[in-house]
């Protein structure tokens, strides 16, 4: 673990953003920091001078400026900036350094032709867009939905919506009816705007029967508006406006409501792999501050960037990437298949939009990886100066894989966060090197520290992922959650007034950060806890393995338990013992006598989210005997018959002392 694989040029403070804000910190605050380390611990130290250093460096648009920071440092509880009003996306319209005619938004997908957006087309469909909402009654507070994909449309309307003091939310096309319905359900939107399908890959996806169910199961619902894009000369659903409508011509000026900057801006959701998915209320001064200071600081983006990121909007990574123009950057979106027709189509992609960070996810790295993919050698990936990767722990062989065959002189960003604080509390930061298999960081104001079992904060050991300070970008609270006690449930019950995020972290002597899996699927074999993460990156190495998901079986009385590993073979290939003897050895050589399963059995596929994460909690509660529609809620599921095979497994288990193979 450690090798360095990028070091910071020696005017990196002369030539980046947050070399920029150190000037700024000496000249206006008469703060002075020797190196990234003692600028973090002022970050986390005086929470009101630095954030309050953040909203005046980037020179924050507010109606009604502040006069406090933040209330004080109770978590939950903590109000920030409690007399200061705003609005997110007059912040984001500003996009500071454009020019009227520069390109903003630079749109290419699988279903229709590319497009690019301009400063002034952006702010122009923006105010035509929140007229026409004006026109259909949404005013502050109303919820507006979008069952839509990562096209210009989903952005401006996130945009008009934001700009009226309404509240956002969307939902991927891919979702199922019951997902959507789950989470909007809730919410009670009362304007729907949804596509008639899309293409993936060279597929087409009918979604006017999804539509119409997503429909009849909102009665809040007064207005839908349909977005003819898999077929453009097709009808909106009936009784539907069409998006034109929407956004006809009006001479209503481009205006904001100012609202205080705990208004809500957007609802996220958790997974929801069980019980109904969190609906997770952010607002506009906590996420726009958060992403300013993660897009220029950390990210070093600016007018001259072109910011990617594979998502959907059904991944709070797109919130994430659409800030971008707050910053000044110009946003790359992508609608698609990313293994369409190849796993170099993303990279032709940074090519031809002549991207300078990329961003992405672990699990797709290493697919790249797998298959043997130079992405340099088939496009000219020259202006590439960073890449992201989250979404997953990114093992030792990615980053090297990433140096060797991306690029020499990039930045690779591995980073960890969440949808509940809709960013990343580690990740990198150019004044730093960049270590195989370590993410760089702390984020500047995130208190992150390992806790041990006892609660005392560990260096150089695994430990519970907890934040001990406030950040802004904490939810403003869960929807219809008026108690509060949902909220105080998800974070603050295992160490009350501290925030345990659920996943099990190192944190070493430099800073450095090693994320190892979800801290409720932990392994614990004999009182060693190990990541789940380390264990799929050898078992996945493996050229027979093409996915694989672990889970820990603990004994009663408190033996060692039962270690189970499921895997997916390569085409054509059955589990024998000789592969199992292979994937043993592996396991402990590579990393302990403790790692090696006690049974390995095959499986057609792995069930995820519907955002690629493996679902280690609802398999394993499905081998414990509980029923699979109590165990994860399938229209979450990218694909929820994967399960079938574990409630098979569980029920021969339950029969016999040694089950045959799943």
């Amino acid at each position: 673990m450690g090798d360095v694989l990028w070091t910071p040029p020696a005017d990196v403070r002369e030539r980046s953003r947050i070399g920029d804000y150190l000037r700024w910190l000496a000249e206006h605050r008469g703060l002075e920091f020797a190196d990234y380390d003692a600028l973090w611990q002022w970050s986390v130290t005086d929470l009101d001078g630095f954030w309050r250093s953040i909203w005046d460096y980037f020179e924050v648009v507010s109606h009604t400026p502040p006069t406090a920071t933040l209330t004080d440092r109770t978590m939950p509880g903590t109000r920030w900036f409690p007399d200061a009003t705003l609005n997110y996306a007059e912040n984001v319209l500003r996009m500071p350094g454009r020019g009227d005619d520069d390109p903003v938004v630079i749109a290419h997908g699988q279903t229709r032709a590319p497009e690019t957006l301009t400063a002034a087309q952006l702010r122009d469909r923006v105010r035509r867009v929140a007229a026409g909402l004006r026109r259909l009654g949404v005013g502050k507070g109303d919820r507006v939905a979008a069952y839509a994909p990562n096209i210009p449309e989903t952005y401006v309307l996130l945009l008009a919506t934001a700009s009226l003091g309404a509240i956002f939310s969307s939902c991927a096309p891919e979702f199922g009816t019951r997902s959507v319905t789950d989470r909007w359900q809730q919410i009670e939107p009362t304007v729907l705007v949804a596509v008639d399908g899309y293409r993936y890959g060279d597929k087409p996806v009918d979604r006017r029967a999804e539509v119409a169910a997503i429909r009849a199961a909102l009665p809040s619902l007064r207005h839908t508006v349909g977005i003819a894009y898999l077929d453009p000369a097709g009808a909106p659903p009936e009784a539907a406006l069409s998006w034109a409508e929407l956004a006809a011509e009006t001479d209503e000026p481009l205006a904001f409501t100012p609202v205080p900057v705990d208004h809500p801006l957007y609802v996220l959701y958790s997974s929801g792999t069980t019980g109904l998915p969190k609906p997770i209320v952010h607002g506009h001064g906590g996420i726009l501050l958060e992403h300013l200071k993660m897009l220029a600081l950390h990210h070093d983006l600016g007018p001259a960037d072109r910011f990617f990121w594979f998502t959907t909007t059904g991944w709070m990574m797109w919130n994430f990437l659409v800030s971008g123009p707050a910053v000044g950057a110009t946003i790359v979106l992508f609608d698609g298949n990313p293994g369409h027709p190849d796993l170099g189509a993303l990279w032709r992609l940074a090519a031809e939009t002549g991207t300078t960070y990329f961003g992405t996810s672990a699990p797709f790295l290493l697919a790249c990886r797998k298959a043997g993919l130079v992405p340099k050698d088939g496009a000219d990936l020259s202006a590439l100066r960073g890449v992201g990767s989250t979404g997953a722990p990114l093992p030792a062989e990615g980053f090297t894989w990433v140096y060797e065959n991306v690029g020499d002189r990039l930045q690779l960003q591995s980073l960890s966060g969440g949808t509940d604080v809709c960013t990343g509390f580690v990740g990198g930061v150019p004044l730093l090197p960049v270590h195989a298999g370590e993410i760089t960081c702390r984020a500047l104001g995130a208190k992150v520290e390992a806790r041990s079992a006892d609660g005392t904060p560990v260096i150089g050991q695994l430990g519970e992922l907890v934040i001990t300070e406030p950040m802004p970008s904490m939810p403003v609270g869960f929807w219809n959650d008026t108690d509060g006690s949902r909220y105080r449930e998800a974070y603050f019950e295992l160490y009350p007034g501290v925030w345990r995020h659920g996943d099990w972290i190192t944190v070493n002597e430099r800073g450095g950060c090693v994320i190892t899996g979800r801290s409720d699927a932990t392994l614990n074999r004999g009182g060693v806890r190990l990541g789940t993460a380390e264990f799929y990156s050898v078992v996945e190495g493996l050229d027979e393995v093409v996915d694989s998901v672990v889970v820990h079986l603990e004994d009663d009385e408190g033996g060692a338990g039962e270690l189970l590993l499921f895997v997916v073979l390569a085409d054509g290939l059955e589990l024998d013992d000789e592969l199992r003897k292979k994937i043993c050895r592996e396991l402990r050589t590579a990393l302990s006598p403790r790692h090696v399963p006690d049974e390995i059995h095959q499986v057609r596929a792995v069930p995820r989210t519907l955002s690629a994460k493996k679902l280690e909690v609802p398999v394993k509660k499905i081998l414990t005997g509980t029923p699979v529609d109590h165990a994860a809620a399938k229209g979450a599921l990218a694909n929820p018959e994967s399960l079938t095979a574990f409630a098979a497994f569980a029920q021969r288990r339950a029969e016999s002392d040694h089950p045959t193979p799943a």
